[in-house]
């Protein structure tokens, strides 16, 4: 690890391009691609901050709702997607010292990635396609309402993101598992059972205690893997169940109130769908935190037996917590709405509360530390999960629910902080940090710009959901418009405070290509003059 914390910490050099190898291209395609979609997120999500104060008169209200349909869709998968799963396509060969099992397959993930969200963005921008993101039964197949077209090609963009998804799952447990040419036989079988936590649990009745295979942050990447490949197979199913009710309209047969339970159906999706809010994000933020504490300290993880464990246990009750989500929903069984909505769920306050120790006692071991780029991101990242999953907790209480369910509170405190502060500034922090690694030390091209990028997003982020918050506590729903001024006060504020998000999302974006320049950014798509697939040093 002392590599990078030296790299990071020491002198950089101008970008070459032609010195990067097969795998740093790899890296930086999915990086670029993911910080498009996310430029493509912050604009829409201007226009509907703009559209909640008051309407925008070349922009129709069926266009409204089409963009808030594709905006966190075009957030998760265009964008955290590619560069959560760039990254982790880098780092678990690097932290194992071996080569990706295929980084063909990689790129078709990012090709999928890329094509698949402009093709279900490209749909709802072009047919008004507006069943909003939760796909609820029967939207999405009523034909008097949408456009049938519109929602096949929505469909399939989301349908070739997911197998994208699925060679990410697949590349990600292979490298794990698989043996190079040339290398002594590796034990395939063990180094999956220490990744998912089960020679840890086996370790844990035993007297003899063994080394673990593969390394912590390994560990959360493969436990969160699971959880992804989980979401991939209900979204390809369920998108698979919508083109049927479609195709079987049109041949003249209703099937949306006789087909499947409408309740069935709900828990199924909400299920697949928390998948991602609720495990993949908790499980891979929490092994980016242990990874990027112990890089910038260049010390080991505190208490790294007890975050192994938690790790596992946030796995298991990211399958049980779905239904947090139903707690208003009046033919949701009450043993649900008690045990998985509330009591699992706020399970959650202690497995995130852990990893938020351990990774701050990790940082204060090391002090005094530089206030680098990577650790003020990271700091960011930290607070912003300190705020949104508490905001969260209160929403998973049957009492609380009857007032915050469907309010601008839900997305406002809870889900925008969670993503734009906790999870995206833990984002920009293993960027900061890897930069110079997969660049081979390029410098970056202003500090002002990076510090501005800082402090604009942290406040942008927080005080967006801060007012959104605001407005949902004094009764505005979300998904809803209101032409009558009544929370201007609020939205002005949030639209301000999301203002603030998009210039610090245009400062980094001009800052990383300044400093790869144009030729350099073109230079990414192109095949590595290099032909090794050997990953970089560790130590």
């Amino acid at each position: 690890m002392s590599f990078i914390h030296t790299l990071v910490n020491g002198e950089q050099e101008s970008f070459k391009p032609a010195t990067l190898t097969p795998m740093q291209k790899m890296i930086l395609r999915f990086v670029v691609v993911g910080l498009v979609y996310y430029g493509f997120a912050v604009v829409e999500g201007m226009i509907m901050r703009l559209y909640e104060i008051t309407p925008i008169p070349t922009v129709p209200t069926q266009q409204f709702f089409a963009i808030m349909t594709a905006h966190p869709l075009v957030g998760i998968f265009g964008s955290t997607y590619a560069i959560v799963f760039g990254t982790f396509l880098f780092l678990v060969p690097f932290l194992m010292k071996k080569p990706l099992w295929s980084i063909p397959l990689a790129n078709w993930t990012c090709g999928l990635l890329a094509v698949g969200t402009f093709t279900f963005w490209f749909a709802g921008f072009l047919s008004e396609y507006a069943p909003l993101y939760t796909l609820y039964w029967p939207l999405p197949a009523d034909f008097t309402q949408f456009s049938l077209w519109g929602g096949t090609f929505f469909i399939v963009g989301i349908a070739l993101v997911m197998v994208g998804t699925v060679l990410f799952v697949v590349n990600i447990f292979k490298t794990i598992s698989y043996t190079p040419a040339g290398w002594a036989k590796q034990p395939a079988g063990a180094l999956i059972g220490s990744a998912l936590g089960l020679s840890g649990l086996q370790a844990f009745f035993s007297k003899n205690k063994k080394e673990h295979l593969v390394s912590l942050p390994v560990a959360a990447i493969a436990r969160g893997t699971v959880d992804t490949a989980l979401n991939a197979g209900i979204i390809l199913f369920t998108g698979v169940l919508i083109l049927v009710y479609m195709v079987a309209a049109l041949l003249g047969h209703d099937l949306r109130h006789s087909a499947v339970d409408a309740l069935l159906y709900k828990n199924w999706f909400w299920w697949g769908l928390d998948l991602i809010a609720d495990g993949l994000v908790l499980i891979f933020v929490a092994g980016t935190w242990y990874l990027l504490a112990t890089l910038i300290t260049g010390k080991k993880l505190y208490m790294e037996n007890f975050a192994r464990a938690a790790l596992f246990v946030e796995m298991v009750v990211s399958w049980t917590v779905w239904s947090h989500h139903l707690m208003s929903d009046q033919a949701q069984p009450g043993i649900l709405k008690t045990v998985s909505g509330e009591m699992v769920t706020s399970f959650e306050l202690i497995t995130q509360g852990l990893a938020f120790f351990i990774t701050l006692v990790t940082l204060w071991s090391a002090r005094p530390l530089k206030m680098t780029h990577p650790l003020k991101f990271l700091l960011g990242g930290l607070l912003g999960f300190a705020l949104a999953v508490p905001a969260g907790i209160m929403q998973a209480d049957l009492g609380l629910n009857r007032i915050l369910h469907n309010t601008q509170w839900i997305i406002g405190p809870h889900v925008h902080v969670a993503v734009l502060v906790g999870l995206t500034m833990t984002l920009y922090s293993a960027i900061y940090l890897l930069f110079p690694l997969v660049t081979n030390g390029a410098k970056l091209y202003s500090e002002k710009l990076a510090v501005f990028h800082f402090w604009a997003h942290l406040l942008g982020g927080i005080g967006m959901g801060a007012f959104m918050g605001m407005a949902g506590l004094q009764g505005m729903l979300r998904r809803s418009l209101y032409v009558n001024g009544e929370f201007n006060g609020y939205m002005i504020l949030a639209a301000l405070s999301g203002a603030l998000l998009l210039f610090a999302f245009l400062a980094f974006f001009f800052n990383i290509v300044m400093s790869l320049g144009l030729e350099g950014v073109l230079g990414i798509f192109t095949p590595s003059r290099l032909d090794t697939k050997e990953p970089l040093p560790a130590n």
